[in-house]
């Protein structure tokens, strides 16, 4: 595989599929310039890998790439159209199916703030509190490149209780049209409705940029859909993803 720049991934912006509510792996690499666009040759590629952190996404042509290129770069969480199938699982045969359900909120939802916490746009200056973040939570800023490219990007909201980063919500993929939402709180802050908050005007700073929030998460995640559907997210369609090398979430 070849790892494009990314003057040069951009060019192949019309490759990836049309934005629908969920997950936008490719759109958030070529936005943001975070993660990275493998291909097979260049110029004129056949298909590419987008590689976002530990989240990969496939598009094109399924027999450009082979089982030992993804052995060598693939670990972590993978969307991949249906023709890609065979590959992975000849590459992988121990992947497994995770599945996931995808929200789209259609209309907002007034949110009332939570008590005790103070509810602001994360800024550059914040990053320290997201190092401080604890481990189960540290994933939050990992499609942003680390604490400081989440804290520097105007795209993350989060919920202080004197002066501590209790919750977050950010951006975790942008595209052109649908943000995808990330959301995590602090153990000991839980079940205070500060993940509500933060979420709450996230959704509203994506709909100002006149974008669409979405809302990913697994079906037995019942906290992450009580909070999707209190925020006035609906149902939008269920989905899978692929687990490679690592356990299930």
């Amino acid at each position: 595989m070849i790892v494009l720049s990314p003057e040069q991934a951009v060019t192949i912006k019309n490759r990836l599929l049309p934005e629908r509510p969920g997950p936008l792996i490719g759109a958030h690499v070529l936005n943001t310039g975070h993660g990275a666009c493998c291909v097979d040759r260049w110029p004129a590629p056949r298909a590419a890998m987008f590689i976002a952190a530990d989240n990969f996404s496939f598009v094109g042509d399924a027999m450009a790439f082979n089982a030992i290129e993804l052995q060598a770069r693939v670990q972590g969480y993978v969307e991949i159209p249906e023709a890609f199938l065979p590959l992975l699982k000849l590459a992988f045969p121990q992947a497994r199916p995770w599945e996931r359900v995808i929200f789209e909120r259609r209309m907002p939802v007034k949110i009332s703030a939570a008590e005790a916490c103070f509810v602001r746009r994360l800024t550059r200056d914040d990053a320290y509190h997201l190092w401080a973040f604890s481990p189960a939570n540290f994933w939050i800023s990992k499609t942003w490149g680390g604490p400081l490219g989440l804290a520097a990007s105007g795209f993350a909201w989060g919920a202080f209780v004197h002066d501590q980063l209790a919750s977050v919500a950010c951006t975790f993929y942008l595209g052109e049209k649908y943000e995808d939402i990330g959301v995590g709180t602090e153990p000991q802050f839980r079940g205070r409705g500060l993940s509500t908050a933060c979420a709450a005007a996230l959704c509203e700073d994506i709909e100002a940029r006149g974008h669409h929030p979405s809302w990913s998460t697994s079906p037995d995640n019942s906290a992450s859909v009580r909070v999707a559907e209190k925020l006035g997210f609906t149902l939008h369609r269920r989905d899978l993803l692929y687990l490679v090398g690592i356990p299930l979430p």
